[in-house]
């Protein structure tokens, strides 16, 4: 459907307008239906530029009312956004006693008690019932009130004009985009793919990327055309696997066992079905394939041009997983067919194990402290070096590992170069700790490289330094080797404040305009209201997924979360257990910027969790609003606003028990959104420590701004103020185009 190329430009913050809805009406007059699609589009935060609106008054009223409708589905309005307080920034003063008190009434039925729709009892003189919309024993919802949608005061988001060779020239950027796409651009290259035909001078970027196109290869049943595209039995077990998985990265089964058993325990022993998650986790990961599948795959194998030997080496380090896909696929059985002879020897050798590992000779000379063979080892694979270049330096020492280096640094990806001198600021710190992510676990705070103890603070110093010095110096000369006739270039202040995207993929969905983690929102107002939305489409169940917030002072930390619905600067809008039949519900916490700032308070992390079994519901909605004019809150406490939300995410497939999804740094009335995963029930489970780990890293990272600015001197490029006369222009608009950013920076040399 076109509605699926419209969510993808509105990602852009654009209307893609098919070309074969457009009419041929040339009076520029806007017409009544014209007017009346702005008017309710401004009440959902959004207006049109010059040349969208024109397009627009040429349409038939059907496909405006098209357009409308997408525009609702996305912003949210037709969802249940009533929460269980009403008017719940006036603290209803339940206590710890009211849910005792309640227990009691319920186990021996009281006769005074207030019966509700749930069968619970509530005793008098306990909970004001005149205040909730449900029951505030069990957190079941009664009362919805429909979403006054009206719109506030905020600023409108301006709609450009996309066209087909728009969508085209964003499909094109994605495939080529020189790091990993994260979830919405993985999502929205998905759809590309399968709305429109593969340019023919289409190039992808890395492995990840060229999955997605084999994927729709085969779904047009082109495997053969796929099979070309593979290089080595890693790809094609990449590829298996996200098939199996729906994941892009080989995560291990163990992995996902332990990850999907440990979102399954519970505090409460009668709830804990961990045991019965671990046994069904197990069954599904079981590989099962039919004939034609195996045959595809055995053919694929059987094609690959590289070196048997090179074959077996690169399958090692995953040897496990593939004896389980041999198996499964049958392979041994069609290696002894006619025409599969490349299939057989692969098999032979593997099994054997007749070949010679690579990594095993580096690690071989490296414990045997033979540093000619290790450098000349490690020289045969430059992208492998960058990835050791720390532990050798603190191994080898600084000079030696750095001269060695020098030699193949031009062959090293671009996307390296810019991690080097991302990370050593923080790796050679003795007391800094590293934020780390395994494939499919949570962001972890790891301790520093206990081999930094042998060096003075000095020599550390001088390490970072030459590494830095080193990229910097190979960035410089990448970009002067670019020919750019250009003269004159705008960059947008803003941007020096965004990370370039390398390394923190998103694993969560961006429906409206992306964001790159780390990117920094200004406070416009004196509030934040954070929002959680879940559970529309589903029936009505104990689906208990919560909203909180983690309030730092430095030497103590406050939380705000279903236990404490009020602390110091921070009210919530009552904790909701259960979802009612298809309508979804919402949670809401409201974060005074001013008080926080009064009383001491350094940062806010906003958290969300799935206190139920499991990880957090798909389609669960999360992301915060703000506004320099007051935010209203209804009779019934809905207290949603299209027009006020800064940002939002959508969580799809996700082995996450809980998330970080910003953090206030309240000195500087700036949200800083971020993705960091954690695991257990409540906020407390969260350590801080990890927070400041995962922020250090990304403020480490070069600011796209940075980056354009040293553009701008190794091209002899003129910045000026006025981007409206510039050659080069640079502005939050671009940058919303992560992969055309990152194509910029890292992709190959022109």
């Amino acid at each position: 459907m076109k509605t699926d190329l419209i969510k993808i430009s509105l990602r852009q913050n654009a209307f893609y307008i098919p070309q074969e809805w457009r009419g041929t009406i040339s009076d520029k007059k806007i017409n009544e239906t014209t007017s009346v699609l702005v008017a309710n589009c401004a009440k959902l935060g959004y207006s049109f530029s010059e040349n969208l609106l024109h397009v627009v008054n040429g349409m038939n009223p059907l496909k405006k009312l098209e357009l409308l409708e997408l525009l609702r589905e996305v912003t949210g309005v037709k969802k249940n956004w009533t929460p269980l307080v009403k008017q719940w920034d006036i603290p209803t003063g339940e206590s710890f006693y009211d849910h005792v008190k309640t227990f009691f009434a319920n186990v021996f039925q009281d006769k005074k008690a207030t019966k509700l729709q749930c069968g619970h009892l509530i005793p008098q003189h306990s909970f004001p019932l005149e205040k909730y919309n449900g029951c505030p024993f069990c957190g079941t919802p009664f009362e919805m009130e429909k979403l006054d949608w009206e719109g506030g005061k905020s600023k409108l988001k301006v709609l450009e004009l996309w066209t087909d060779s728009d969508l085209k020239n964003y499909m094109r950027t994605l495939l080529k985009s020189p790091v990993a796409l994260d979830a919405t651009q993985g999502e929205s290259l998905k759809v590309l793919l399968s709305k429109l035909d593969l340019p023919e001078d289409a190039t992808v970027g890395i492995k990840e990327t060229l999955m997605l196109v084999i994927d729709e290869l085969v779904a047009q049943d082109k495997s053969d055309q796929a099979g070309v595209l593979f290089k080595n039995p890693n790809d094609i077990l990449r590829y298996l696997w996200y098939k199996h998985t729906g994941f892009l990265q080989i995560v291990e089964p163990k992995t996902i066992i332990a990850r999907m058993t440990k979102n399954s325990r519970n505090w409460h022993t009668q709830m804990d079905n961990s045991d019965a998650v671990k046994i069904k986790s197990a069954a599904d990961l079981k590989l099962k394939f039919s004939r034609t599948e195996s045959k595809m795959y055995a053919n694929w194998l059987n094609n690959i041009q590289m070196d048997i030997m090179k074959q077996c080496e690169s399958m090692h380090p995953k040897r496990g997983i593939w004896i389980r896909v041999i198996r499964a696929l049958r392979l041994s059985e069609y290696s002894k067919r006619k025409g599969f002879d490349n299939l057989k020897n692969l098999l032979d050798v593997f099994y054997n194990e007749t070949y010679e590992v690579w990594q095993g000779r580096v690690n071989h000379f490296k414990l045997r402290y033979d540093e000619a063979n290790t450098f000349e080892l490690l020289k045969q694979r430059p992208g492998l070096f960058a990835r050791s270049l720390f532990s050798c330096m603190l191994w080898f020492g600084k000079d030696d590992t750095i001269r060695h280096f020098k030699e193949i640094i031009e062959k090293v990806p671009s996307r390296l170069v810019f991690t080097l001198n991302m990370y050593a600021e923080n790796y050679f710190d003795k007391n800094t700790s590293r934020s780390v992510k395994p494939l499919g676990g949570m962001n972890k705070s790891i301790p520093a490289n206990k081999l930094l103890n042998l060096y003075s603070d000095g020599d550390l110093a001088e390490m970072k330094e030459a590494i830095q010095g080193l990229t910097l110096l190979s960035i410089e000369s990448k970009l002067k080797r670019q020919k750019n006739d250009n003269k004159t270039i705008f960059i947008e202040s803003d941007l020096f404040k965004i990370p370039i995207a390398i390394g923190d993929r998103s694993e969560s969905i961006q429906d409206l305009p992306e964001a790159l983690m780390g990117t920094r929102f200004p406070i416009e107002g004196d509030k934040v209201r954070l929002f959680l939305q879940w559970g529309e489409g589903l029936p009505a169940q104990h689906l208990d997924m919560d909203l909180s917030c983690s309030v730092d002072y430095g030497n103590k930390s406050e939380f705000c979360s279903y236990s404490q619905l009020k602390i110091t600067g921070c009210k919530h809008s009552g904790d909701i257990q259960r979802i009612p039949h298809k309508t979804g519900t919402a949670e809401y916490i409201e974060i005074d910027v001013n008080e926080l700032a009064k009383h001491g308070a350094y940062y806010v992390s906003f958290t969300c969790n799935a206190y139920t079994n499991g990880s957090l519901s798909p389609n669960l909605v999360v992301g915060w609003m703000n506004s320099k004019y007051p935010m209203k809150i209804s009779s019934k406490g809905v207290a949603y606003d299209p027009t006020a939300v800064q940002h939002q995410v959508r969580i799809k497939k996700s082995l996450k028990k809980g998330m970080v999804f910003g953090v206030l740094d309240v000195a500087a009335r700036e949200v800083i959104w971020l993705e960091m995963a954690f695991g257990g029930q409540v906020v407390q489970n969260m350590g801080q420590e990890s927070v400041e780990a995962l922020l250090s890293k990304l403020d480490a990272k070069l600011k796209i701004g940075d980056l354009l600015q040293l553009k701008a001197n190794c091209q002899n490029l003129t910045v000026i103020d006025d981007k409206s006369t510039a050659d080069e222009v640079y502005d939050s608009k671009w940058a919303l185009n992560s992969a055309a950013v990152s194509q910029l920076f890292l992709g190959k040399d022109n």
